[in-house]
């Protein structure tokens, strides 16, 4: 990753074959996802409507990304289980459909990156860090340039007020408040 690369005289970024631009993330290719305890296993959910874009810039660490997700489009293969993510317990998808991130700030951590941006779930907005590895730069079937990568994190539900738990014996709960976040992305650059 130290490798600079040159399209003209303007340098694009430290990555082979990044070029700098707008790409959209391609929902057919990527996942979003989350993790959650719940009693002695843990619960694994995705989002099926998200839109977003990465703007790779001249410098790296000037690069943004922004995604939207239908809260509303949570699966986590019970039907259940998605209607009471659904409601107001939780997500309170009707009144605040979308859940959003905004980046702020892009900065290397030895060969990967940290993502700093800002996570708005029912309207509250905390700050939050991806740690992101990059797959690469390719070319898609239909000459397009893709990027990949894989980002991860993880957040307190309490944070965004996403607090609805059962009691159990002894002091437990139904339901952990640490939620592991995972993204598998394909962008496509746009012309």
């Amino acid at each position: 990753m130290s490798e600079t690369v040159t399209t003209g005289t303007t340098p694009t970024s430290t990555i082979p074959g990044l070029v700098a631009g707008t790409y959209a993330i391609d929902p057919a290719h990527s996942e979003i996802g989350f993790t959650v305890r719940h009693l002695m296993t843990k619960v694994r959910g995705t989002f099926q409507e998200y839109a977003g874009d990465i703007v790779v810039k001249d410098s790296l660490e000037e690069s943004t990304a922004n995604v939207v997700v239908e809260l509303g489009s949570v699966h986590t293969r019970s039907e259940q289980r998605d209607g009471h993510l659904r409601s107001g317990d939780f997500f309170d998808a009707e009144n605040s459909p979308k859940m959003t991130f905004t980046s702020i700030a892009l900065k290397p951590e030895g060969d990967d990156y940290v993502l700093a941006g800002e996570l708005t779930i029912k309207n509250v907005t905390k700050p939050i860090e991806l740690a992101v590895e990059f797959l690469g730069v390719d070319q898609n079937a239909y000459g397009q340039t893709i990027i990949g990568f894989e980002a991860s994190a993880q957040i307190s539900r309490k944070e965004w007020g996403i607090d609805f738990n059962v009691p159990l014996e002894g002091g437990k709960l139904l339901i952990g408040d640490k939620v592991d976040i995972h993204l598998d992305v394909q962008a496509a650059l746009q012309v």
